[in-house]
């Protein structure tokens, strides 16, 4: 692709430059108004050479907007001798989080522009060259030269024809993830990549060099790397081939002249606005969002007092599990396991004989003592450990969690809720309030409900369109698989409980003072919409059963049986990988 831009091309008059580019800029302060108005988020990625000039683009048009509704994210240089030394590395996590945390975290709101200076792409080039260092390291030996960019020029020259293919394309399938699912939800993206030539490089990297008030921009490492711009060449053009998307295609912009290079940015901005705001918002997205924030602002309104409800609830609310059912995907792009749960085929074959007291603490007491000490070698590794549990009312996760978190260092665990979203939440991608509450490497992430959310209440709710919800379940695919490749042990647990004892239970809360809390108009009404859920659920299992984030049941009839089993789990699954 890069050979597609000219280089050579006469730079622009100044006179002509500063008329057309006024113009732009004030139809973009427009533009900007009007996409904040109908909440059309835009992202703006700068990927490109080193003195290409990509700040400055950026700057120029920070410049004009309003700052109030535009943010930029700096993506840094990946320190490679302090992730050389990671403990992770060894059990397979690359990093404190996964690599695009970064990059939701600072997502804004739609309604916002964000500017990435530098982004996935580049992360993913530097995770290339780490891999390629790290090999070249260990094919030397203690041999191995000691200066910084010898490894990876070897590495290089030791694996030109193959670019760590594996990497590039997990890489290039995280950004395809990324980019549709910003597109999907009302972003728009667009993608610049700022492209010079070798002399122009090395004549930036040299002034910014020799100026001791730039020479952090453009250290003696840097300035070497200029020498491997041909092969540094060919690398770029793989990744903008593989990851030139039509629903956020690259702009590739000659850096040579900076009055042509805004011009073009501009213009390229001004026309992706238009478009969107021409487009409009789907009707069934708007009426889902606007019911999602009236839940966010107040709870629901009060069911009636009568448990059981007029006749014909039951029968409309079978007819409108089919309905949702029809609208669900007939199969995932992911593979999923065989013998995946289903509702109707979970038993509880504990209820027929429950564990008794005595069992019950001396098997308790033996798992968390357990997970204690393997909590302290997991801590140690910096394995990230994600427990996360879903379930119908009063099935017993709380309970569950309390269970787990007891055996746990406080300063090493977070429970994260997931009540009603908030308004800014709403304003962002379902997952973005998940990217941004993941446990730091080491520690333990409990989530008390989920991502799935979005599958199961905002789909019986209508929180959420059909189509919003339809898509949903390969997005919350490809976030847990982003999840395990950065190295976490996800674990997913579906909490049961029968029908019969989930009223049981209704009731006993009921008649208790100091369980009332416990019991609300919404679980009743939930009830009523059991064959919705159901309908969900089983949805749910089969979409996103993956062989690498499977579903696990707690059958919890019995609540002892499955707080036992769960820490079983959890203590197996940690001494897998740490023993492994």
């Amino acid at each position: 692709m890069l050979e597609t831009v000219d280089l050579s091309a006469k730079d622009m008059d100044k006179g002509e430059y500063k008329t057309v580019r006024r113009e732009l800029t004030d139809r973009l302060v427009v533009l900007q108004q009007q996409a904040r108005s109908q909440g059309i988020g835009l992202v703006v990625l700068f990927e490109g050479w080193n003195g290409a000039g990509k700040g400055s683009r950026i700057s120029d048009l920070m410049y004009n907007l309003d700052a109030r509704a535009t943010s930029v994210h700096v993506t840094e240089d990946a320190d490679a001798e302090s992730l050389s030394h990671f403990a992770g590395l060894r059990y397979g996590v690359d990093g404190m989080h996964p690599v695009m945390e970064q990059f939701w975290r600072a997502l804004g709101e739609r309604g916002t522009i964000t500017f990435y200076d530098r982004g996935w792409y580049t992360a993913a080039v530097q995770q290339m060259l780490f891999e390629e260092s790290r090999e070249a390291i260990a094919a030397f030996g203690e041999e191995a030269p000691k200066d910084e960019a010898e490894p990876v020029r070897r590495a290089v020259e030791a694996s030109r024809g193959e670019r760590r293919i594996d990497t590039l394309r997990r890489s290039l399938a995280a950004a395809a993830d990324f980019e549709r699912q910003l597109t999907d939800d009302g972003y728009v993206v667009v993608k610049f990549f700022v492209h010079i030539s070798q002399e122009a490089q090395r004549r930036r990297l040299r002034k910014l060099h020799d100026d001791p008030a730039t020479r952090w921009r453009a250290p003696k490492s840097r300035l070497r790397q200029v020498d491997e711009y041909a092969e540094t060449y060919r690398l770029f053009d793989n990744l903008l081939e593989g990851s030139d998307f039509s629903y956020a295609p690259w702009h590739l912009v000659a850096g040579e002249d900076k009055r042509r290079a805004n011009v073009q940015v501009a213009q390229t901005l001004v026309d992706a606005l238009e478009r969107a705001l021409a487009a409009g918002q789907d009707k069934a997205t708007a009426e889902a969002a606007a019911r999602a924030e009236a839940n966010s602002a107040a709870a629901c309104e009060a069911a009636p007092e009568d448990v059981p409800r007029q006749q014909g609830t039951r029968e409309a609310a079978e007819a409108q599990a089919r309905a949702q059912a029809v609208r669900a995907p007939s199969a995932s792009r992911f593979k999923i396991v065989e013998g995946h749960p289903t509702v109707d085929g979970i038993v509880h074959t504990s209820s027929a004989d429950p564990m008794d007291e005595a069992e019950y603490r001396e098997q308790l007491k033996r798992q968390q003592k357990r997970l204690g000490k393997l909590e302290m070698e997991m801590y140690r590794a910096r394995i990230p450990l994600i427990l996360m549990y879903e379930g119908w009312d009063a099935a017993g996760k709380g309970g569950n969690i309390k269970r787990v978190a007891q055996a746990l260092d406080a300063r090493a665990y977070t429970i994260f809720p997931s009540p009603a979203p908030t308004k800014p939440e709403l304003m962002h991608p379902f997952l973005w309030r998940y990217w941004t509450r993941l446990p730091k490497a080491g520690h333990v992430g409990i989530y008390d409900r989920s991502w799935y959310g979005r599958v199961l209440v905002e789909r019986v709710e209508g929180f959420a369109s059909p189509a919003e919800w339809a898509r949903a379940y390969d997005e919350i695919n490809e976030f847990e698989q982003e999840l395990v490749r950065w190295g976490a042990i996800l674990l997913k647990f579906w909490v049961d409980v029968s029908p019969d004892e989930q009223l049981a239970r209704f009731k006993a809360r009921a008649a208790d003072p100091a369980k009332q809390w416990k019991i609300t108009d919404e679980d009743w009404r939930n009830r009523d919409k059991y064959p919705q859920y159901k309908a969900a659920v089983d949805d749910m299992f089969r979409l996103t059963s993956t062989p690498f984030a499977p579903w696990i049941v707690l059958e919890s009839d019995d609540k002892r049986h499955a707080r036992v089993k769960a820490l079983k789990i959890i203590n197996d699954a940690l001494e897998a990988r740490l023993r492994d």
